[in-house]
């Protein structure tokens, strides 16, 4: 009897991938402020559960906040206990998501098609603009989507294969209800709408035991449910109450003026997920390889691909990351249809080849463009384009362009010509290649040298000041637009009592209070706080202090 001997390959495959995701996203990632909302939002409230040694508790300026579960905040927790209070540390949990991520797609797609498929995968999707970006992100959204697929393709196995199906209803219940305590039930409602569709499909001549679907509900329940079972325990209901009204009003209203057009996500997944979204195409509209392996999971990827797209096409919020759950089918489908020769017809070869030199050519010249703006600038605002003093307050700002930022772009010009060069001469593997190992090196010199400059013209004004501050005891408040910045980076403490915006501008001061406004109320402020003195104001903010009054006998 011959022992079997391991698959070099696959090991090496899976460490080459490790390692080249590890080079991708780990470094720089505290190379530039964490952005307003988001990225702040969740690492304030990381910051507050240190400081208050709360775990339990959400909270946003020491206030319980409802509108997201503690998962993917306790991850930075944890990654802030190792790394200290940081950008990077903020960042860090999606850095490991996209290593994990990039593995998940070349194992799954090597055992349901081939190596070359599950390397085809991960190409498509580490090489396309937004799904490496959003490892690079300190947002919740690549685990939250993560764990949904993780959910679907157990459902998908589920449904293949009669061995071990309660294990596979195990899976899918505990990595959806891990969605769940990531962002909440939205992740149930789009895996319940892909099952749904899926059923209809296929006429509901599936198999489903319910042992089965109870053990799914148990453990959805057991993982899902139970930092709401602790905090109704706790006798915090409303606080569930309130997270339950927030998730129904994102579908019905526009969020804190995140309104958009229909066709909005159909646009963002076309350019955002470039040139993924462009090999795609002829998949989704066109013709389609539906014969092989793997082709009962390409049905259940392009069900969840048209179940978020419609969802959050429907949804009334519109904001950029909502349909990145798109990514994983969309990549998928990517892949599928260069996998399979038939899906590039005589009609879809050349207009592939076509779109992407157009969308690639507009991306690498804009990118160069952008690193110019300071010489231009003058320009445009005398001319009156803009319309917002806020706004040129902001592009006055000294981007602090060194002149060799446009590399990012070039490199992306002679990838995409390369594409072009090869793709011409049927060598679609390695113009594939080529176009997919490009885009993560403009990717990363854009995440390098141009997007702090970008930082300069939209918040770092206000950011500096709140650092100038944050070693003060004192009161730190925004007056006239929403901003997590001055309670992370001023590392804002828990007062002693509440202290409402109203007070810190005319109560009784017991300490100073600093506040930042933006250009457009200056005048409004200095009527009504006489009291409160000009500091200084730079690129569209105004920052004003106000001191305690010293009572005389």
């Amino acid at each position: 009897m011959t022992a079997t001997k391991p698959d070099t390959s696959l090991w090496r495959n899976n460490l080459l991938i490790t390692l080249s995701a590890a080079v991708l996203f780990i470094p720089f990632l505290g190379g530039v402020h964490l952005f307003d909302w988001d990225e702040i939002n969740f690492a304030e409230s990381a910051r507050e559960m240190i400081a208050t040694g709360d775990y339990l508790t959400v909270q946003i300026n020491y206030i319980p906040f409802w509108e997201k579960p503690p998962l993917f905040i306790w991850m930075q927790v944890l990654s802030m206990k190792i790394f200290g209070i940081s950008e990077f540390a903020a960042r860090f949990p999606n850095a490991i998501c996209g290593i994990a991520s990039l593995l998940i797609l070349y194992n799954s797609g090597r055992k349901l098609v081939d190596n070359r498929f599950g390397l085809l995968w991960v190409l498509f999707y580490a090489g396309s603009i937004l799904p490496f970006f959003y490892f690079k992100s300190g947002i919740i959204d690549p685990w939250f989507n993560l764990f949904i697929f993780l959910g679907v393709l157990q459902i998908y196995r589920y449904f293949k294969t009669t061995e071990k199906s309660r294990y596979h209803a195990a899976g899918a219940g505990f990595f959806i209800g891990l969605a769940i305590l990531t962002k909440g039930p939205v992740a149930l409602l789009v895996f319940i709408l892909t099952i749904a569709v899926f059923l209809l499909v296929k006429k509901f001549r599936v198999r489903m035991r319910f042992p089965d679907v109870l053990i799914f509900i148990l453990i959805l329940v057991f993982t899902g449910g139970f930092w709401f079972i602790l905090q109704t325990l706790k006798g915090k209901f409303s606080l569930i109450a309130d997270f339950m009204i927030y998730q129904i009003r994102l579908f019905r209203t526009q969020d804190a003026g995140h309104g958009g057009f229909l066709l909005y996500h159909f646009v963002v997944l076309f350019a955002g997920v470039f040139p993924a979204s462009v090999f795609a195409l002829p998949v989704l509209f066109g013709t389609r390889e539906k014969s092989g392996r793997g082709k009962d999971f390409y049905l259940w990827m392009l069900i969840l691909f048209w179940v978020v797209l419609i969802l959050f096409t429907i949804v009334r919020t519109k904001i950029v990351h909502y349909s990145s759950l798109c990514y994983f089918p969309l990549t998928f489908l990517a892949a599928w249809s260069f996998y399979h020769a038939a899906s590039f017809t005589r009609l879809w070869e050349p207009v592939t080849q076509a779109i992407i030199l157009i969308l690639g050519l507009l991306l690498g010249i804009l990118s160069i463009m952008l690193t110019y703006i300071d010489r231009f600038k003058e320009f445009i605002i005398g001319r009156n384009w803009i319309d917002d003093p806020f706004a040129e307050g902001c592009l006055m700002a000294d981007g602090g362009w060194k002149g060799f930022e446009f590399m990012g772009g070039l490199v992306l010009l002679m990838g995409i010509t390369f594409f072009a060069f090869f793709w011409k001469r049927n060598r679609y593997d390695k113009a594939v290649m080529i176009l997919s190992g490009t885009i993560p090196v403009f990717m990363m010199i854009a995440m390098l040298l141009i997007v702090p400059r970008v930082e300069t013209y939209s918040q770092r004004a206000a950011i500096d000041f709140f650092i100038s501050v944050s070693d003060q005891d004192a009161y730190l408040e925004t007056i006239g637009y929403k901003s997590y910045a001055h309670l992370f980076y001023g590392k804002v403490r828990k007062p002693a009592m509440n202290r409402d915006e109203k007070w810190l501008l005319t109560g009784p001061l017991d300490k100073d209070a600093y506040f930042s406004i933006k250009i457009t109320g200056k005048d409004r402020f200095l009527v009504e706080y006489p009291d409160a003195e000009l500091l200084y104001e730079r690129n569209g903010f105004v920052f004003f202090k106000r001191t305690p009054k010293m009572v005389h006998d």
